[in-house]
């Protein structure tokens, strides 16, 4: 019995922290890593703490998510999607919370390192990505209930996970030194925001699905995502619109910045998205919507690896 215990209680924590989800904390760090490549400014140990600090930034992020929907009353048996383990009494309330804690403490480590290189922009972002973390389902005023959720998952798992990424490989080129309080010049490109605008773009994805799936349960409890103000139409016009931003930034980087015609590669990956749209625009029904959630996160991890393929291939090769 008390293996079966242990087992399940390992699955609870796993089903907690949302694997499925991680792609959007790793794929903008893949990006960033493969511009600094392609513009030489690759930098080892920078690109690998960034990689682990996204991630924990992620999984605390998770934690965050299940602990404070579940105090909140937000995840109601009616739910179609992913089971939530503190809702569904699989994991104590005081254990879950100490677990986003103790994740974050943990990134807040890894991040010294690239904040002792990045200096005031890097503290910045590390702490404001933590905070945004917290505050989306927690504090007096969770933005993810008035309908904010979308904009700074696009600006936090886009924009600034990979301007921030290639910036900690950028500024080891420049003679800073430790802690810059200033932003060195060349260090934030243009290129850089429009690999940020990509995977910002399907990161946001992920949650529109997500909230298209939890519309009417969210309604009912209160919970006023973007998907309940804008309704199932427009929700979908959003999902359509993000996909073709994605998309539209491989072919910009090749025709106005100039980088390598293999950036456009993961146009490879249009037949799936295209798949993914075509769920989201036929339905609402959380059987199909769930696995497609997954194919979206399956999509930014492909779009993200044959976009550094396209980027870092040609200098590598």
């Amino acid at each position: 019995m008390s293996a079966t215990a242990d087992i399940s209680r390992r699955q609870a924590w796993l089903m907690a922290a949302r694997p499925q989800t991680l792609p959007a904390g790793g794929a903008p760090v893949v990006i960033g890593v493969a511009l600094a490549v392609a513009d030489g400014v690759f930098a080892l140990l920078p690109a690998v703490a960034a990689l682990v600090g996204a991630v924990l930034i992620q999984i605390g992020t998770n934690f965050a998510n299940d602990y404070y929907d579940a105090v909140n009353g937000a995840d109601t048996e009616d739910r179609e999607g992913f089971t939530r383990v503190t809702a569904g009494g699989l994991i104590e309330p005081g254990r879950g919370k100490l677990a986003m804690i103790g994740t974050y403490a943990v990134a807040v480590v890894v991040g010294l390192y690239l904040v002792y290189l990045g200096g005031v922009l890097i503290l910045v972002v590390g702490l404001s990505s933590i905070l945004a973390g917290v505050l989306y389902t927690g504090g007096p005023y969770p933005y993810g209930y008035y309908g904010l959720g979308d904009l700074f998952v696009f600006v936090y798992f886009g924009l600034v996970a990979v301007a921030g990424t290639y910036y900690v490989q950028a500024v080891t080129t420049v003679s800073s030194g430790a802690f810059p309080l200033t932003v060195p010049a060349n260090t934030v490109p243009a290129a850089s925001v429009l690999g940020g605008t990509a995977a910002g773009a399907l990161a946001t994805c992920v949650l529109v699905i997500n909230n298209i799936r939890d519309l009417e349960t969210d309604r009912a409890t209160g919970k006023r995502t973007l998907a309940v103000m804008l309704g199932y139409r427009f929700s979908r016009v959003e999902f359509v619109g993000l996909l073709v931003a994605a998309y539209a930034v491989p072919p910009v980087l090749w025709l106005v910045s100039g980088y390598h015609p293999a950036v456009v590669l993961p146009l490879v990956s249009v037949p799936l998205a295209a798949k993914i749209a075509g769920v989201v625009v036929e339905t609402t029904d959380g059987e199909r919507l769930n696995p497609a959630l997954e194919r979206t996160g399956q999509l930014l991890a492909l779009y993200a690896v044959l976009f550094a393929v396209g980027l870092a291939g040609p200098e590598v090769i």
